[in-house]
């Protein structure tokens, strides 16, 4: 069996951008991975402005302590005031550009407005105090966005800073889903004599939706491999990625491996981690095809751990690794022949709690846990050790 490893690089290896190219609204460009990068053509702020509501001072001005000034003029944010006097002040709110002249700002908390209009300051300010300077976030020519970046709604933000209406951006890739198994039922249908309602079409429709994909469900499909060849079939033409739930065992009526090597190729097979076997990587009439367990909690760690990076790869996105850190266990692990990888949640202290069972049938540790940790084949850690945890947050979702 291959090490997660080594899968990963399989199931990477030649794959690129499938995904053409779109310009979209800015305003609406939430979840979308960036096509080209964005560069300033204006720099932010664009004038020296006020940090405070406050005074624009002159500090040349400034001799003593409780000393008195006129308040020259008001400017506000969006307003460009006039130069300012000598032996004068300017109020001026946060925002607002600094008038030709001022060197420093003193917070309005620092000042004492007097009844004849004038304030008074207490202490003596210092050049440059409470002044955002011109281009201090944004200068022109930063690349502020990268190509393969997601838009978050910081990015969206940035983007707008820089006055950029309209971003270039990749469509949505297209990904088929289907599972097998003549014992699944959809919820609100009578389930069959031994059946169970299909949680994994739910599950890995969730996934792809996250990741910005276009789904096409072909639901379930019959255990038979006339209908398995057809979904491919259509799947093919409609596709960047195929993914299926089931039928890649070696069962009677498990028909997903006889049908991708007829019809294309398995790239690999086996993989040695727990939960998640088997899992099968390849193509299908020219197009990827991923094979993940039926069992639900191998289905959703076999997603993220393999098929999710090709997902974010063939959406043109840059980073595609789970992002991981140390953390120590609260319980002892007797590890197997794979590695593992558990579901935990992280306690009040940062310490890593077990779910009451790791059986790979028990779907509600999912939404117990709030990540997994990394457990080494063969391996027997005691309580206090350190492991590496992915939050679920960290899987670039």
């Amino acid at each position: 069996m291959l090490t997660v490893e080594q899968a990963r690089e399989q199931i990477l290896a030649g794959a690129g951008v499938s995904a053409e190219e779109e310009e979209v609204v800015t305003l609406y460009s939430a979840g979308r991975i960036l096509a080209q990068d964005v560069v300033a053509t204006l720099q932010v702020p664009s004038l020296d402005n006020s940090q405070m509501d406050g005074y624009a001072v002159r500090v040349e001005d400034f001799t003593a302590e409780d000393q008195k000034f006129f308040v020259s003029q008001k400017i506000f944010a969006g307003h460009v005031g006039l130069p300012l006097q000598v032996g004068t002040v300017a109020r001026i709110f946060t925002g607002a550009p600094i008038p030709q002249g001022a060197n420093a700002v003193v917070p309005q908390e620092e000042v004492i407005a007097l009844e004849d209009g004038s304030v008074l300051f207490k202490n003596i300010p210092r050049k440059g105090d409470w002044i955002r300077k011109a281009g201090c976030d944004i200068e022109i020519g930063d690349v502020v966005l990268k190509k393969g970046d997601r838009m978050t709604a910081a990015a969206m933000g940035v983007a707008a800073s820089i006055g950029v209406a309209t971003l270039r951006v990749y469509r949505p890739i297209r990904v088929s889903l289907f599972s097998t198994g003549d014992e699944l039922s959809m919820p609100g249908e009578p389930l069959v004599q031994g059946g169970i309602y299909n949680s994994n079409r739910f599950v890995l429709r969730g996934l792809l939706h996250q990741l910005g994909c276009e789904v096409v469900d072909y639901g379930n499909v019959p255990d038979s491999i006339e209908a398995t060849s057809r979904a491919f079939e259509k799947a093919a033409k409609k596709s960047d990625l195929i993914i299926t739930s089931g039928g890649m065992s070696v069962g009677e009526a498990d028909y997903i491996k006889e049908v991708v090597e007829k019809s294309g190729r398995i790239q690999l097979w086996r993989v040695a981690v727990k939960p998640g076997k088997p899992l099968a990587k390849g193509d299908v009439h020219g197009v990827p095809f991923i094979g993940l367990p039926g069992n639900p909690v191998s289905g959703i760690v076999t997603f993220l751990l393999f098929a999710q990076p090709l997902i974010l790869r063939l959406s043109g996105r840059s980073e595609i690794e789970a992002k991981g850190y140390q953390l120590p266990l609260g319980f002892d692990f007797n590890g197997s022949s794979r590695r593992e990888f558990i579901r935990v949640r992280r306690n009040s202290e940062g310490v890593l709690e077990n779910y009451r069972t790791q059986n790979s049938a028990v779907l509600t540790s999912c939404t117990w846990a709030d990540g997994l940790a990394d457990m080494p084949a063969n391996c027997a850690l005691k309580k206090g050790d350190l492991v590496t945890y992915i939050p679920f947050t960290g899987f670039n979702i």
